[in-house]
Parts: structure tokens; sequence; C-alpha cells
């Protein structure tokens, strides 16, 4: 994944403390709830599903400090609804 690993560690230690079993659990949680909402993304049925994937996905990938996902997923939420290269935009800065 694309991401500011600063931030990221900022942004868990914020949140755990010197805990670095939570930070790792909070990191897998993380990972997995990107890939949740970006599967969400793809098989939105219309625009307010997609919005709200994109929009979820925006706020998650800012509280982890995923640079490139927030801007991809910004992106995807201003594109129009079951946009592939958006979708694919989102992937690639996960992978």
């Amino acid at each position: 994944m694309v991401y500011d690993p600063g931030a990221m560690e900022a942004a868990l230690s914020a949140a755990v403390g010197d805990d670095p079993a939570l930070a790792g659990e909070l990191q897998a949680a993380f990972f997995d709830s990107a890939a949740t909402m970006i599967a969400a993304l793809a098989k939105a049925a219309g625009p307010a599903e997609w919005e709200q994937a994109a929009w979820r996905l925006k706020g998650l990938a800012a509280s982890f400090g995923a640079i490139e996902l927030m801007i991809a997923a910004d992106a995807a939420g201003r594109a129009a609804p079951g946009d592939e290269d958006a979708v694919d935009a989102v992937r690639a800065a996960i992978d």
C-alpha cells in the first residue's frame, strides 16, 4: 500500500499508546475494513451506495495516514458510479 508510515504510526500511537500488539491488531483491522469498503464500492448498486462507500473509504484512509488511498477514494466519490478506473485506482492504492 502507498501510505505514509510515519502518519500511520502516529495515528496508531495516539490511539493505543505503547502497545505494539494492539497497534498490530488495529493495522490488520484497517486492511480488512479497506478491503470490505473497496468491495462495496465495486458492487455499489447506485449513486448513493457508490458515494457512501467512497466516503467511508476516504475517512478510513485519512484516519490511518493512507494518503494515496484517501486521494483515490476522494476521486472515486466524485466519479460516476461504477467507474472501473476509479475502482482500479483505489485497489492500486492499497496493494
